[in-house]
């Protein structure tokens, strides 16, 4: 599978402080990635390397194949550590001097530069904004006209820092409603992130960071692997407890945690002695448990 996002050894360092460390990042086409790690692990040092706003200490960097990531920019939409914008004019006016400049749509014209500012507005759920200047905007609001301005571009990669700050619980399904719409058009997504809720319900692959080193890189499936516990939920916790002696242990009112790799025979047999089962599953690894196995505990992390 093509890759759109490659990194080889990629290290970025500040003086004697190691910020990047030999990262080597492997985001396919057609990937919803999520990148993750504790605060201070190097995660928006990494991303500011692959747009070339931070230039690496040493490794590489490949962006839709290219080596020459400047040359492929324009093929790719970013929102890196908030949004830009002039705040004493308007949102509509900011994306117009966007597209203007030349960051935005692939040889878009300016005849239907207006058409393209209303579509992308309207994306985001910025469509009814009047004419207000964008300093008097609310933080969420921000966050959707930067994520407008990156779409301007038509971007065959999508790359986003922390684009759900500041938005409330509506607009954070709205936001990856969005998301999960360009994927399926054939947007790449890259996505740093410290919500973890977010990243289950939105992406396919995962990148974990911490200290600055790629501590896991994989499919979220398989970081949400089964624990080879299976759960039961049952009203009869005590008899299932007095039925399977120490490989089961209640866990929460009438859920028990039983310690088999067979599931189907599990339920035969707790039918079998009259117990009455309303669910049977087996448990899964969350990718919270994941993420804090693999990290530290922060006390002397990095500032990114």
């Amino acid at each position: 599978m093509t890759s759109v996002i490659r990194t080889t050894a990629l290290v970025k360092r500040f003086g004697r402080l190691t910020a990047v460390d030999h990262v080597e990042l492997d985001v396919r086409e057609g990937d919803r990635y999520g990148f993750l790690g504790p605060n201070g692990s190097g995660k928006t040092t990494t991303v500011r390397m692959l747009l070339g706003l931070v230039l690496p200490t040493s490794g590489r960097v490949e962006l839709l194949g290219s080596g020459k990531v400047r040359q492929v920019l324009p093929r790719v939409g970013a929102l890196v550590e908030g949004p830009a914008a002039y705040g004493h004019l308007s949102g509509r006016t900011n994306l117009t001097l966007l597209d203007a400049a030349g960051r935005g749509g692939r040889g878009g014209s300016r005849r239907t530069r207006k058409a393209r500012v209303e579509a992308v507005l309207e994306q985001v759920g910025l469509d009814g904004v009047d004419g207000r200047p964008v300093k008097a905007y609310s933080l969420g609001m921000r966050q959707r006209l930067g994520i407008a301005g990156a779409l301007l571009r038509r971007p065959r990669l999508l790359v986003l820092d922390e684009p759900t700050n500041g938005l409330d619980p509506q607009g954070i399904r709205e936001v990856r409603d969005l998301l999960l719409a360009l994927n399926a058009q054939g947007t790449t997504v890259f996505l740093s992130s410290h919500l973890l809720a977010e990243i289950e319900a939105l992406c396919t692959r995962v990148g974990v960071l911490d200290r600055g080193r790629l501590v896991a890189q994989d499919d979220l499936a398989a970081l949400q692997a089964p624990t080879g516990r299976t759960e039961v939920q049952t009203p009869d916790v005590g008899k299932v407890l007095r039925l399977l002696d120490a490989a089961g242990e209640q866990v929460l009112g009438d859920r028990v945690l039983v310690r088999t790799d067979d599931p189907a025979s599990l339920n035969a047999r707790l039918v079998s002695a009259g117990v009455r089962v309303r669910a049977l599953q087996p448990e899964r690894h969350t990718l919270e448990d994941t993420v804090l196995a693999l990290t530290s505990d922060g006390s002397d992390r990095i500032t990114a």
